[in-house]
């Protein structure tokens, strides 16, 4: 093998050297870049030898028979060579995924920053070879979703404009962009949290919920000692499922007993709404209470984002387990075994402690945006994105943003279109719809999960991403870019681009590794960069 040295008993590989020693230790193709990547994002570190870049073999099979290096290989073998690790961003923390405003609020199906940062950014790499957007350019994001694109161009210092056809959507998306009084909204906060504390404190619900978390904390210290269970479990030493059930039961007498010592109403008699199925009696009251306080906040603004604090807290106090807040199941009105906790849980019975915590976490996330934000147009429009107007809507919301769009014209479009039968959007924030009394508008969403995956279903999802292409390209400048995040498993995108009279010039295949579904199984995405289609003499 060349250019392979030893310096202090440690063998070093030039990075050609290091491509052909991994190759041969993993019996496939590693190229150069691989290696490079390795390097770039701090899995191996570069060293000097004899004037040349190197790498230590020794750290190098390290990672490669690291959980990490393990999974690459792994996953290219199932998804094929052409998967883009770069793409993975595996190196990051949840707490970067998940940065300043990107969790304002909980929503189902949508991308990292950085993954919409890499496209739109100013940087190139191997696999990105040009720069699309530039600062002042406009970009476009039909699917708008929680406003993720938004949020990115406007670190970037690019102009952007979001389209969603559910109005709460566009409520958090403009949430995240928004720019508050901070004086305004921590006093209101304050305000708020005091009153719903007096509101309380005739009620026992929350005199019950401390007593039964004393008595849970005693019963599983005793039943379920961590971290020692957990390897019990692992090992099948204990059948989890058994022994978590045969607890359930062991613990019921003495939450009933403390259900009829405090008089706690576990269910509400009428179950016409959404609020009236998944909330105990006790936490409906308090929801209800603090509507009623932001009601009465002059500042539209600081109204807007308490509503954005209270619907993030009734999402996580719905009467249902620690591992279904994300797909509901059946209500739960007892104690339980939790799977993700290892231990019996409990549902709420008040929003005290989430509404306090959410309120902090959204000054927090907001002031840490406002220090990165640029002075820029951002506005994410509430409308159906294959019939609408855009630079009408846009006039009626900011005219001097429609003004200057419609003189600079939108330089391309960077989204991620629902994927054909997964979920139902509307659906997902039932509770927000139902409390703040927005009109759903489910039969306009595209491929939704309600209209399965066959056929027709297939059919009609190709149809509606090609009408919002086709409609919104008469809003891009001509040599526009389009970024469609999507998992096409039954290869839809080709025909898509047809119907709308693009081309797809490029696919970036990327590992998805941050998901929070229980299968973590190799699963993949396709980015579809589109552009107008090249007009043939033939067609002319």
């Amino acid at each position: 093998m060349e250019s392979l040295f030893d310096i202090d008993n440690e063998e070093l590989l030039t990075i050609k050297a290091a491509s052909t020693w991994a190759s041969e230790y993993l019996t496939k193709d590693v190229t150069e870049s691989n290696i490079s990547y390795l390097i770039q994002y701090g899995k191996i570190r570069k060293v000097s030898g004899n004037g040349s870049t190197c790498v230590k073999m020794d750290e190098l099979k390290r990672y490669y028979d690291s959980f990490h290096g393990k999974r690459e290989v792994d996953w290219k073998n199932q998804l094929g060579e052409d998967l883009n690790w770069r793409l993975s961003f595996d190196y990051l923390r949840e707490a970067d995924t998940t940065k300043h405003v990107h969790r304002l609020h909980p929503y189902k199906g949508k991308f990292i920053p950085q993954l919409v940062g890499y496209f739109i950014d100013e940087h190139t790499d191997e696999s990105k070879k040009q720069v699309y957007f530039k600062p002042g350019d406009i970009i476009l994001d039909p699917f708008c979703g929680s406003g993720t694109t938004l949020v990115q161009a406007n670190e970037l210092g690019i102009h952007a404009i979001g389209l969603d056809v559910s109005e709460f959507n566009s409520v958090i998306s403009n949430a995240k962009i928004n720019k508050y009084d901070f004086w305004d909204l921590d006093q209101q906060i304050k305000k708020t949290t005091h009153a719903l504390q007096q509101f309380v404190s005739d009620s026992h619900a929350i005199e019950f919920e401390e007593k039964l978390l004393a008595e849970l904390y005693m019963f599983n210290t005793k039943h379920f000692p961590s971290p020692d269970i957990k390897f019990r479990f692992q090992d099948g030493e204990i059948d989890e499922r058994k022994y978590g059930r045969e607890n359930v039961n062991k613990f019921m007498p003495i939450y009933e007993s403390l259900i009829n010592e405090f008089n706690i109403c576990l269910s509400q008699e009428a179950k016409k709404s959404f609020l009236d199925k998944w909330y105990f009696p006790s936490v409906r009251e308090e929801i209800d209470f603090v509507f009623k306080q932001i009601k009465k906040v002059e500042n539209p603004r600081t109204k807007t984002i308490l509503a954005i604090i209270l619907s993030r807290t009734i999402r996580s106090c719905r009467a249902t387990t620690h591992s279904d807040l994300a797909t509901l199941k059946e209500p739960v009105l007892s104690t339980y075994y939790c799977t993700k906790h290892k231990k019996i849980c409990k549902p709420l019975f008040t929003i005290t402690r989430w509404w306090q915590t959410y309120g902090k976490d959204t000054i927090a996330r907001l002031a840490t945006f406002n220090k990165l934000r640029t002075d820029t147009y951002q506005v994410c429009l509430t409308g159906d994105s294959r019939t609408i107007d855009i630079f009408k809507a846009l006039e009626k919301k900011k005219p001097e943003f429609s003004a200057f769009s419609q003189k600079k014209k939108i330089k391309g479009i960077f989204s991620s279109p629902p994927y054909v039968g997964l979920i139902n959007y509307h659906e997902q924030h039932a509770y927000a719809y139902d409390l703040f009394n927005f009109k759903r508008k489910d039969e306009l969403e595209i491929g939704p999960l309600s209209k399965g995956q066959g056929r027709q279903a297939r059919e009609s999802y190709a149809q509606g991403i090609a009408e919002v292409l086709s409609n919104c390209k008469k809003f891009l400048a001509d040599d526009y870019d389009i970024f469609l995040v999507a998992n096409d498993k039954y290869n839809l995108y080709p025909t898509i681009a047809e119907k709308a009279g693009m081309q797809i010039v490029d696919r970036f295949k990327r590992p998805v590794l941050n998901r929070t579904e229980r299968d973590k199984g190799a699963y993949s995405e396709i980015i579809f960069h589109l552009k107008a289609r090249e007009t043939k003499l033939s067609d002319a």
